[in-house]
């Protein structure tokens, strides 16, 4: 059994003329490291959020939204918030903007797993203590107030916290963004310890390829709330099956590369007020026909010998192509 397995999810907000997310099939291992990646507003964070139940108000769902096997969307109130003191934690981009200024470090580990009573008040310290040390920190971090440490220390801070309750199921939403490289370096090698250790799932939200390549198992390409290619790490960077992943690998900087204008990939993600009958990436993409522009895509096996999928009419153009080719 998937610690996480989302089928067939759509969810519709009020005012948009189709779903924000289309049929996401998305699937997290014990122990295994999975990477969500894509441009801005591709629905990345929602995904994420959709396995604690965080959706905007309003919205309509269809689908199934399984931890351990548990429906997250047909979960009642009680039953959410055992979830989300337990078995699923999300470590948040901006740690600031989740920490009470004006309440101690100590008070923020602690106050979710006493209150749901998961945890008494000398038990939840030593474990509040415990994962502080283990993150680089120590006791001492207690009594301080987040506008006493340093951005990396409180991302170390909220991974500490999202292990509090013991979880299952790591949500980490562009964790890394707001720190410098070194510590970036330092945040990603302590969650690959920490899943390790806890056998925990990590699903990482990214727009950064090389650090999703870096870290993850596996990796899902985002794009307009579908999911457009899907497979191992290493065979989906290697030789993209998407004309939108291809795209995507080819606009990443790269140091040993000729200096000149970067490759931007033109155009602008579908209108959500509008209507989508094909391909939502067929008005940006080279290899487009009209086929593309009349049915949407599945997500198939992609062509060729390498193992993952492509929602894509023409991947068999890109076998045999690597991404920097």
């Amino acid at each position: 059994m998937n610690t996480l397995d989302i089928q067939g999810l759509r969810v519709t907000l009020p005012g948009t003329a189709r779903p924000v997310l289309d049929g996401v099939h998305l699937h997290v291992a014990a122990g295994e490291t999975v990477a969500l990646v894509g441009e801005s507003g591709s629905g990345k964070t929602l995904t994420s959020r959709a396995a604690l139940a965080l959706l905007p108000p309003g919205a309509v769902t269809e689908g199934a939204v399984r931890v351990h096997g548990r429906d997250v969307l047909t979960m009642d109130a009680r039953e959410l918030r055992s979830l989300r003191a337990g078995t699923v934690s999300m470590i948040f981009q901006d740690p600031r903007a989740a920490l009470n200024p004006l309440r101690r470090i100590g008070d923020f580990l602690t106050e979710s797993v006493t209150l749901t009573g998961t945890m008494g008040g000398a038990e939840a310290t030593g474990r509040a203590v415990e994962l502080l040390e283990a993150v680089g920190l120590d006791a001492s971090a207690l009594r301080k107030y987040p506008g006493q440490v340093s951005g990396g220390m409180l991302q170390r801070v909220m991974i500490a916290a999202s292990l509090m309750g013991g979880p299952a199921l790591l949500l980490a939403d562009e964790p890394t963004t707001a720190l410098d490289v070194t510590t970036q370096a330092e945040v990603v090698a302590l969650l690959a310890e920490l899943r390790e250790r806890f056998r925990t799932g990590l699903l990482f939200v990214t727009h950064d390829l090389d650090l999703a390549a870096a870290i993850s198992d596996r990796v899902y390409v985002m794009y307009a709330g579908r999911i457009a290619e899907s497979g191992p790490a290493e065979a989906l960077f290697a030789h993209p099956r998407h004309p939108y992943t291809s795209a995507l690998l080819a606009s990443t900087p790269r140091l040993e590369a000729p200096r000149g204008r970067l490759t931007a990939i033109h155009g602008q993600p579908p209108d959500l007020r509008r209507e989508l009958t094909g391909c939502p990436f067929a008005v940006r993409c080279p290899l487009a026909t009209e086929i593309c522009d009349r049915s949407a895509p599945a997500l198939n096996p992609a062509a060729g010998p390498s193992p993952h999928r492509a929602a894509c009419h023409h991947s068999d153009l890109l076998e045999g192509k690597r991404a920097d080719a």
